[in-house]
């Protein structure tokens, strides 16, 4: 096993790296010796990593929400850099609320950024790693695959769609030197809901489930381990050649919860969940 990153990749582009896991991936990595290419939609929201690392973190703009400028800014780093050998597709949000009660352009929204201008990148990636002979390509997904969290269908679906879309690339990348993983974090104790797009009509009947739901998912977060621990399993499994799936997470979500699901029958995984969630 490698000591470090460096000893395998030389160069890495991370998408949302101004806080949360994309932030702990790319201090991760540069701690490691890897030059990180991080993205943001404003580049100030960058000034804090950049300013800690001068050279070796180059800040780049980078919005999901219009695919195509998001592939030419790829497509423009990886030509000014010499190409990148590890891209991890991290950036992403969530969206909260009842499916039919929200406007559907929000599911939408979140569906063309999460999912297409995600698998938009990993197109380009993929192209230049293949030219190249080697490389990896991190899809961070959720254990949300697993257990989908209620009212935030297009979370769901993204993240469920990203997994799909790992395993399809690890059929079509077999015997060969490309690297596809497909890493799964439970909660971690970041910002994430804080910058949720939320849309509970006042009027909403379903308005004390919703709330219910949001008042486990904030006490989740708030118990839940810092990003740094991702970090750390990513590291190891970047360092091992690992391929496929890794979960990470509290032992509880990764180990104990992803066991369960794995074993037992489809309605006790749901009762379970809308238990936890106080849905029932």
């Amino acid at each position: 096993m490698s000591s470090t990153v460096s000893d395998l990749y030389r160069r890495a582009f991370v998408t949302g790296a101004s806080g949360g896991l994309g932030a702990a991936f790319a201090e991760m990595l540069l701690a490691d010796g890897v030059p990180v290419w991080g993205t943001a939609r404003e580049r100030a929201k960058l000034a804090a990593i950049t300013a800690r690392h001068g050279g070796r973190f180059t800040p780049v703009r980078l919005d999901l929400a219009d695919g195509a400028a998001a592939e030419r800014a790829f497509l423009e780093m990886e030509q000014a850099a010499g190409g990148f050998d590890l891209v991890i597709n991290n950036a992403g949000y969530g969206a909260f609320g009842a499916f039919a009660e929200t406007d559907f352009a929000v599911w939408q929204a979140q569906l063309d950024a999460m999912l297409t201008a995600t698998l938009r990148l990993a197109h380009a990636a993929q192209r230049g790693q293949r030219a190249r002979g080697r490389g990896c390509l991190v899809n961070v997904s959720s254990l949300a695959v697993e257990f989908p969290l209620p009212y935030m269908s297009g979370y769901n679906v993204a993240k469920a769609g990203l997994s799909a879309f790992s395993e399809s690339l690890l059929d079509e990348n077999r015997g060969t030197n490309l690297i596809v993983i497909d890493f799964r974090p439970g909660d971690y104790r970041t910002a994430f809901n804080q910058a949720m797009h939320s849309t509970v009509p006042a009027s909403s009947p379903q308005g004390s489930r919703l709330a219910r739901a949001w008042q486990v998912l904030e006490a989740n977060l708030a118990a839940a381990p810092a990003p740094e621990r991702a970090a750390a399993d990513l590291r190891r499994a970047l360092l091992a050649g690992r391929r496929g799936t890794v979960r990470s997470g509290s032992f509880f979500q990764a180990r104990v919860a992803a066991g369960f699901a794995k074993l037992a029958p489809a309605s006790w995984r749901r009762y379970v969940a809308a238990k936890h969630f106080g849905q029932l």
